[in-house]
């Protein structure tokens, strides 16, 4: 790499080399501003949101209602049977798919009323 002479250096050639060294964060900002990172980001942090939030309604609501219907413990995930020494714990898997079937509904359902499937097809 050759030395450059600070002394010897125009305005022409300082813009050149201030052009050269932003190219790669204009280029990162270019691909953040098209690809839409931001909106991605923006979608992954409520998708955790609604994740929390729909799982607590799943624990504290859904699965005492539903194991008051099926046991006497009135908590699902405490449901199982055993088989020799192991427990199957039935109850937490109920558990997790009722979670997963109200995830699901809400994302699909979300994405319809707000138009977002249309936004990825091409035109």
């Amino acid at each position: 790499m050759k030395k450059i002479d600070i002394k010897k250096l125009k305005v022409k050639d300082l813009n050149s080399l201030r052009e050269q060294g932003t190219k790669p964060f204009r280029g990162f900002v270019e691909f953040i501003q098209s690809q839409g990172v931001v909106g991605l980001a923006v979608g992954f942090i409520m998708g955790g949101s609604i994740t929390k939030l729909i799982t607590a309604f799943v624990t504290n609501i859904i699965n005492p209602l539903v194991g008051i219907l099926v046991s006497r413990a009135g908590d699902l995930n405490l449901n199982y049977f055993a088989i020799g020494g192991a427990k199957i714990m039935w109850g937490s898997f109920v558990s997790s798919f009722i979670d997963f079937i109200i995830i699901a509904f809400v994302v699909y359902f979300g994405v319809k009323l707000l138009g977002l499937d249309k936004l990825d097809k091409k035109k």
